[in-house]
């Protein structure tokens, strides 16, 4: 089985991976870094959404493998507070696309001013916790939630969620 990640963020990876390894432990992996088509920081559920969707979809355009894998991070505004939001897309080779959304929690208003003035999360955090390159390892969300629940983890949460569906959609076919 061949699953293709459409991105080479380590954390992301890393989840597709680890996951998707426990159901199909003979599955080969192949990055393909492609473009979300949405804001390099896209700011609600909607957009975030589409962005893995679109990563998904694009992965499996003349593609031989099994399915493609979008994970897309963003932020949504509720009641004047900023959350994280992320989501998931696992798009099949016959045209099939099932989405799962993950963990939020608040972002300071310190960070959120700067997303809404069009900064993106990541650079933001870097300044923020004097790190390079934080959306590889432990996240924004490892960040304020005392590394209880890191990047990596939040996605493996997703990957269940859309292998599951995967899985049933299969089972029910049959």
């Amino acid at each position: 089985m061949k699953i293709l990640i459409g991105t080479n963020n380590r954390a992301k990876t890393k989840a597709v991976q680890s996951i998707s390894s426990i159901y199909y432990p003979d599955a080969s992996f192949v990055n393909k870094e492609v473009p979300s088509l949405v804001s390099d920081q896209p700011m609600s559920n909607e957009e975030t959404r589409q962005g893995a969707i679109n990563r998904a979809k694009q992965l499996m355009v003349q593609a031989d493998a099994h399915f493609g894998i979008g994970l897309e991070g963003g932020v949504q505004e509720i009641d004047g507070t900023m959350y994280i939001c992320n989501w998931g897309a696992l798009a099949t080779n016959d045209g099939e696309v099932y989405t799962a959304t993950g963990a939020g929690v608040p972002l300071p208003e310190e960070i959120a001013i700067q997303l809404r003035e069009g900064a993106e999360l990541g650079p933001v955090m870097d300044v923020y916790t004097n790190k390079n390159d934080i959306r590889h390892d432990e996240g924004a969300i490892g960040v304020f939630t005392n590394s209880y629940v890191k990047r990596s983890d939040m996605f493996e949460h997703i990957m269940l969620l859309l292998i599951g569906q995967y899985e049933l959609s299969l089972k029910m076919r049959k």
